[in-house]
């Protein structure tokens, strides 16, 4: 399916999103109902969970899903929105379809039905999401390194750096101190996939945890 755009422009804000997303995954028919669970909005895209039951009490059959204990099953929709020239407008796909974004939360993947087949397209959109939220999401004063060295604009490389902010204007914008240069970079979160933690700007605020981790290393030296 293509991009479908509102354009008497009745969709303007967030609730006003949240409310066509609850319309769109709703429907009464003769023989089933679809209702919304839960919807999430990350970045410009719409992840929803939809339940479907028989309204006479039979199980819901279907060639994808495993049938829930009660009867239904729920599935995965993806909306893809945007606003052109003030129109809102949306473009949908099932989780089966393969969706390309794959940021829905952890929370609504865990309210899906179990697939049937292991291979599907959904079983690798729900893998692909579950990958970027297991993505570290370090507090400014952590000290990680990067599973693989980064390439920088001028040819130079990192990959110990330690999460901080500069300013522009009044916000905040997290960027990474550099642990060979002190220089600042711009890290995308799918580049901290697989990073490790070297210290905890949490740990370092507390003596007695800082001790602790003092003695752990302590005691690591002396095994080796």
């Amino acid at each position: 399916m293509g991009w479908l755009f509102y354009t008497d422009r009745r969709v303007q804000t967030y609730a006003d999103e949240k409310a066509e997303i609850t319309r769109l995954c709703t429907s009464h028919g003769d023989t089933r109902n679809t209702e919304l669970v839960k919807a999430c909005k990350v970045g410009s895209t719409w992840y929803a969970a939809a339940k479907v039951t028989n309204l006479d009490g039979t199980p819901v059959e279907d060639v994808t899903y495993v049938t829930d204990p009660g009867g239904s099953i729920t599935f995965a929709a993806v909306f893809l929105t945007a606003y052109d020239n003030g129109c809102w407008g949306y473009k949908d796909m099932e989780e089966s379809a393969g969706p390309n974004v794959s940021r829905a939360p952890l929370a609504l993947i865990e309210l899906l039905s179990d697939l049937k087949d292991p291979d599907s397209y959904a079983q690798d959109w729900r893998q692909r999401c579950r990958d970027w939220a297991a993505i570290p999401d370090y507090e400014e004063g952590d000290k990680f390194k990067l599973a693989a060295p980064v390439t920088l604009s001028d040819g130079s490389t990192c990959q110990i750096v330690t999460a901080t902010h500069y300013r522009r204007g009044r916000q905040k914008r997290r960027c990474y101190r550099i642990e060979e240069t002190g220089g600042l970079v711009r890290l995308s979160k799918a580049s901290l996939a697989g990073s490790k933690l070297l210290s905890s700007a949490k740990d370092a605020a507390s003596p007695v945890l800082a001790e602790f981790f003092a003695e752990q290393g302590t005691c690591k030296a002396s095994e080796a």
